[in-house]
């Protein structure tokens, strides 16, 4: 007799059902497992026998064979163990059958029969609820997670034989019960804020049109500048995130095995890998792929420290993300699309000594030398950029001022008004001027006449290309609407142009 028990295989950030089939036949006592497993799970065989004899239940010393279905698919992971330690169990113990096909089953085991955390709990769930099951089998880690988004009965188990006593009817496991103030209420505390900056206030200006359009960044200047520090007071100021936006992130996140103790990620993720991080780290993939940094960073901030030291392919591997927010990593036996829809943040020195242009203290690079430094971010790449903003040096009398920074709950306030107004004129939330496209940048960004002599003036002062055109446009949008206003009128261009300072160096 065959017994099948249905669970999950991961593929980028979606979940495709898998049927553990098992058969326990006549013959020399031998445990294989087929359909395209890889090492985790072939290792899996000894921790099942050890899991279920120590729990002191049958395991057959009889020929069992395990299927995993469909097997042209490649099944990685240690989520297996449980249903295949389930489906073996249903042979020795008599288990109906129909009883297996009504429920998802997820779990790694450990040699005393307790069950572990699993990755992809979330993307499971929406399987789930697809293929209108009854409900899930869990550890109780994953179930946390699940409730929080999706309406399914999710039956934590702690141990296999918490499912086989399920199964049999011997006992009854009631769905978890997911507390929604105990999390919300911690949404927005930090321990940082931007009134702990000293002066800067060009550069604070910049990323509160940064995060008001949801617009790229690039801070240039100095070491001891203040760009880091800036830059991890950016989140903030943000807004905080919708339920889908955190639906989204924490189903990456789970997938990547990355939840602290199974809680949905609430707040904005910010990362901040290292400059020697390869290619496949930052933007994902591997023999099975796997999410990268600019993935973890969905629908938060991916903060690039010494911008230029990141490996060239590193760099240029970002375009396709900033353009369309989702990155496609391909290899021979597979295609996965991850979602990349971050607000990048870099900082650079102006050149290999950081002290270019600083007025105290002097350079030691050659004109060449800064140049060949610069050149490691391509034009390509500062197009995608909107806002390119030089830090300078703090002079000394701003630390002794006795005036306190303005607060990141002032700056958020002003911030959240501008999102308002672009969730209002476009009509859907979540959408900024930063992805205006060429047609609503005609529809939605009415110039004065004298906005738009001053745009052409210096479009063909400095020989801005199209993409750089459109941003000035953008970010003129973004400025505007922090002004409340509905025209774009000169100043908020002069100011759109200021805050592209790579496009004039360059020209």
């Amino acid at each position: 007799m065959v017994y099948k028990v249905l669970t999950y295989s991961l593929v980028g950030i979606e979940a495709f059902l898998v049927e553990v089939e098992s058969d326990v036949s006549l013959g020399l006592p031998v445990f294989n497992i087929v359909g395209l497993p890889e090492n985790t799970i072939k290792e899996s065989k000894e921790r099942i026998r050890a899991a279920i004899k120590n729990s002191k239940l049958p395991f057959p010393e009889h020929r069992i064979t395990i299927n995993l279905a469909p097997a042209d698919l490649k099944k990685e992971g240690t989520s297996f163990d449980l249903p295949i330690a389930v489906s073996i169990l249903a042979h020795s113990l008599n288990i109906p059958k129909e009883h297996f096909t009504s429920f998802l089953i997820s779990g790694e085991l450990s040699l005393t029969g307790e069950i572990k955390t699993t990755k992809g709990a979330l993307s499971s769930a929406f399987l789930s609820k697809k293929l209108k099951l009854k409900g899930l089998l869990l550890p109780p880690q994953n179930a946390l997670e699940v409730a929080r988004f999706i309406d399914i009965p999710v039956y934590p188990v702690k141990h296999i034989l918490d499912v086989v006593s399920f199964f049999k009817g011997d006992i009854q496991i009631k769905p978890f019960l997911y507390d929604k103030d105990e999390i919300n209420s911690a949404l927005t505390n930090f321990n940082v804020d931007f009134s702990e900056v000293s002066g800067q206030y060009q550069a604070k200006r910049a990323l509160e049109i940064a995060a008001a359009g949801k617009h790229n960044v690039l801070m240039f200047g100095p070491p001891g500048s203040g760009k880091s520090m800036m830059a991890l007071r950016l989140p903030t100021i943000l807004p905080d995130m919708t339920l889908e936006e955190a639906l989204e992130t924490t189903m990456i996140y789970s997938c990547a095995g990355l939840l602290e103790g199974g809680k949905p990620i609430t707040t904005r993720p910010f990362r901040s890998p290292h400059h020697t991080s390869s290619e496949v780290s930052i933007v994902g993939g591997g023999t099975v792929p796997r999410p990268g940094e600019i993935s973890l960073a969905h629908n938060g901030i991916l903060f690039l420290d010494e911008f230029p030291e990141f490996k060239r392919p590193v760099i240029e591997a970002l375009r396709q993300p900033l353009e369309e927010g989702v990155i496609h990593v391909s290899r021979a036996n597979s295609s996965v699309t991850f979602p990349a829809d971050f607000m990048l943040v870099a900082a650079m020195n102006p050149c290999f000594c950081g002290f270019y242009g600083d007025s105290g203290r002097q350079c030691s690079c050659s004109y060449a030398q800064v140049i060949k430094y610069r050149k490691k971010i391509s034009g390509p790449i500062l197009d995608r950029i909107d806002i390119h903003i030089e830090v300078p040096r703090i002079p000394v009398y701003e630390f002794s001022k006795t005036n306190s920074p303005e607060t990141s709950a002032n700056i958020r306030a002003r911030v959240l008004q501008a999102r308002q107004i672009q969730n209002e004129r476009f009509k859907k939330n979540n959408f900024f001027n930063s992805r205006l496209t060429s047609a609503m940048i005609k529809k939605y960004c009415q110039l004065t006449q004298d906005a738009r002599s001053l745009l052409d003036t210096a479009a063909e002062s400095f020989k801005l290309s199209a993409r750089s055109y459109n941003k000035i446009l953008k970010l003129a949008r973004t400025i505007a609407d922090l002004d409340s206003s509905y025209e774009i009128k000169s100043p908020h261009i002069s100011e759109a142009i200021h805050l592209r300072g790579m496009d004039k160096e360059i020209s």
